[in-house]
């Protein structure tokens, strides 16, 4: 723990509240009569949001024209932490099951500050060291002075004290200490502390990524991520970019018709070599405003990368873009798992039938579990009124997979079919749609912005009503 410059770096947060262009009365859920009209479905903002942290610099974040950011994890590291109460902990023992503390290695020992110069008298300090301390002020100092003598130079150190004192602050990072917390606090404050101290002062910018996985096949999970995307990026104007995980038959580039020799197999197969420069060429440019990691889709290789490949290459498309959308393909493997677990937001996209129920609800409660610091996965249902077949209930499907859905959307196959074909999204197609108008509302929703509101001129109404 160095006595001279102290690294001092602020927590980055999001903001979950948006002024919404959609009311409830335009997507009120329910029973649906199909017979009267269907209207998608949503449930009003805001009821998802958890607790922000304290200390957001909004000048860190100028580098995102939106000012998006998203959760960092926290490489692997060795935390040692020492505790005076059982309170402290517990929130220590929570935080440490979190996602983005998956890397670290913790452990959790009592005593608190005077215990930890007694351990480190004959052991090395960790990478952080976790130290709570109810003395007076300049008790509390004259132990961390203590413990300075015994700290590796290149060690972090955050201290839980019981005075919320600014002056204690300040001595305190004058002698080196990264991070000063007064109880109370919840695991989410502790996770973002200890992540402000691991970004990178070079490229501290980490965009939100969403992934958008069905719950079996042919859901139309890849559509909804594709039309999601672009609502995103062309409807709301967040710069953003769609990565097609699906390696072997992801449809991205069909989607947008897009013609591109380099895929995200290219940047897997050498992530280390993946700069800025070797990023932008392996892209292709879909809009000034979004751009597409595109699979290769043949069938020509096993494409059997490490996790670590992926983690690399997400990482680091979300330093250089506000949103990322991460189109998932329908398999349960070491680095599908982790990257949903890993993403910030997480939409299902079901039907509603049997297997859909079934397999949504596995996916809903392992991602609960997994990410219990998080809201829960949104749910989509899709393709909603197939003419003769039969369906669950919208009402029964909530009940039973425990998540009411963000977005139930009609089964409307010339819209979806003629914008397949033409290589557009549904937003190009018909963008006063039904679908359309809902799936802007739940990119809303997942962004906290509003849809930008356009002004139609007189000749684009008359070209238009002379087609």
């Amino acid at each position: 723990m160095p006595k001279r410059d102290a690294l001092l770096d602020d927590d980055f947060g999001f903001d979950d509240d948006f002024d919404s262009d959609f009311g409830e009365d335009n997507f009120s859920s329910g029973d649906m009569d199909f017979d009267d009209g269907f209207e998608p479905t949503a449930p009003p903002p805001g009821e998802e949001g958890g607790e922000s942290s304290s200390a957001i610099d909004a000048s860190a974040m100028s580098v995102a024209d939106d000012g998006l950011t998203g959760d960092m994890t926290v490489p692997r590291i060795t935390v040692h932490a020492y505790c005076e109460r059982a309170a402290t902990a517990q929130i220590i023992e929570l935080a440490s099951k979190d996602r983005r503390l998956a890397k670290a290695n913790i452990e959790i020992q009592e005593g608190g500050l005077a215990r930890a110069i007694q351990v480190y008298q004959d052991q090395t300090t960790p990478d952080l060291l976790i130290i709570e301390s109810s003395l007076p002020g300049k008790q509390m100092l004259a132990q961390i002075d203590a413990l300075a003598e015994l700290c590796d130079p290149n060690i972090r150190v955050l201290v839980i004290g019981a005075m919320n004192d600014v002056q204690l602050y300040r001595q305190l990072v004058a002698r080196g200490v990264s991070e000063y917390l007064v109880p109370p606090f919840q695991p989410v404050q502790l996770i973002q502390s200890i992540s402000a101290l691991y970004v990178d002062p070079d490229r501290p910018f980490m965009g939100r990524s969403l992934a958008v996985v069905g719950a079996k096949g042919g859901v139309g999970a890849s559509t909804i991520a594709h039309n999601l995307a672009w609502s995103i990026s062309e409807n709301i104007e967040i710069n953003s970019t769609l990565v097609d995980l699906d390696l072997s038959w992801g449809t991205t580039a069909l989607d947008f018709n897009q013609e591109s020799s380099q895929t995200i197999a290219d940047a897997l197969s050498d992530p280390d070599r993946v700069d800025d420069n070797v990023l932008d060429r392996l892209l292709s440019k879909a809009t000034d405003r979004l751009t597409l990691f595109t699979a290769p889709a043949s069938l020509g290789a096993d494409y059997q990368f490490p996790e670590e490949s992926y983690d690399e290459i997400i990482d680091r498309v979300r330093r250089n873009v506000p949103y990322v959308v991460l189109d998932m393909p329908h398999v349960w493997s070491d680095w599908a798992r982790n990257a949903l677990v890993n993403a910030d937001d997480v939409v299902i996209v079901c039907q509603p039938d049997l297997a859909s129920l079934r397999n949504g609800k596995n996916l809903v409660d392992f991602l609960k579990n997994a990410r219990s610091n998080d809201a829960p996965p949104k749910v989509v249902l899709n393709m909603v009124g197939v003419p003769k077949r039969p369906e669950i209930p919208v009402k029964d499907f909530a009940a039973a997979i425990g998540v009411e859905p963000s977005l139930v959307l009609p089964f409307e196959p010339g819209l979806f079919g003629q914008a397949s074909n033409n290589g557009q999204m549904i937003s190009e197609t018909s963008p006063d749609s039904k679908s359309s108008v809902g799936i802007d509302h739940l990119a809303a929703q997942l962004t906290g912005r509003s849809v930008v509101d356009r002004q139609v001129s007189m000749l684009q109404k008359i070209l238009k009503l002379g087609k």
